[in-house]
């Protein structure tokens, strides 16, 4: 990380896990733990806990954020919800293109830029996320497939608007597999996502850019892996889930 000029963020993502009970108790053990955090520290809950989430941590360091965003303003699209109705939730943040909704529910580069460009003309701050599966690791594309990812991604998204946003590095078989990209790898593919956004909008914009790796960080291997200089932080899937654990992270932030 490199603190003096980006901010480092941990955001948790809940992933289709707690009741708005259950994340009310959750929350309660989260608050005491990242108090005085030396970063940015942002939950991202499923839509049921949102309000909870909201109420539980206002007046506290934590900030919320939603797990995905539909790119319409309204209308006929059961199911979904809209940038706008996040925002008079009280939400701040929003994860767009998550490996998970790009495998299981069809989203696509395109329809993941839609999205972030949603949330950002509705005010919200967007982890977008880009990643490569084991298979495409193997066959010596990651760059070419993240550099892809990153600029359909952005497409239509102007210099001021990435003010807000993170970009999250997740390689696809890291995540929930226990496998983590070591610490190198993950400078390596975070360092070629950044020389991206410099070439899309010039070096200060890529240096003032969040750029968080996203697979399998734990309390274990986050003090390594947040070393480097270009991992700015980290997407925290079920180590979130543990306060304990989440707080190891967001101390290992802060250094």
């Amino acid at each position: 990380m490199n603190k003096a000029k980006r901010k480092a963020v941990i955001a948790g993502n809940w992933k289709m896990n707690k009741t708005a009970t259950e994340a009310a108790s959750l929350i309660d053990a989260l608050v005491p733990a990242v108090q005085g955090a030396g970063c940015d520290v942002v939950i991202c809950t499923p839509f049921t806990s949102l309000c909870t989430a909201v109420e539980k941590c206002a007046g506290t360091n934590i900030g919320v954020g939603a797990e995905n965003v539909h790119f319409e303003k309204s209308g006929a699209f059961t199911g979904e919800i809209s940038a706008d109705m996040l925002m008079d939730l009280g939400v701040k943040y929003v994860i767009t293109g998550h490996s998970e909704r790009r495998q299981y529910f069809a989203e696509t580069d395109e329809t993941v830029n839609k999205r972030t460009k949603a949330a950002l003309a509705a005010g919200l701050t967007v982890i977008v996320c880009v990643g490569e599966s084991l298979a495409q690791r193997e066959q010596g594309v990651t760059e070419e497939l993240v550099r892809m990812q990153t600029k359909i991604a952005l497409g239509g998204v102007s210099a001021e608007e990435m003010a807000r946003v993170i970009i999250a590095y997740e390689p696809v078989w890291a995540i929930g597999t226990g496998r983590t990209a070591t610490a190198d790898q993950a400078q390596e593919v975070c360092a070629a996502i950044r020389k991206v956004v410099g070439e899309l909008y010039g070096e200060a914009v890529a240096e003032a850019t969040t750029i968080q790796y996203g697979g399998s960080m734990n309390a274990a291997n986050a003090d390594e892996l947040l070393s480097k200089p270009d991992v700015d932080g980290g997407l925290i899937g079920g180590a979130s889930l543990k306060p304990a654990d989440f707080a190891a992270i967001v101390a290992a932030a802060g250094k």
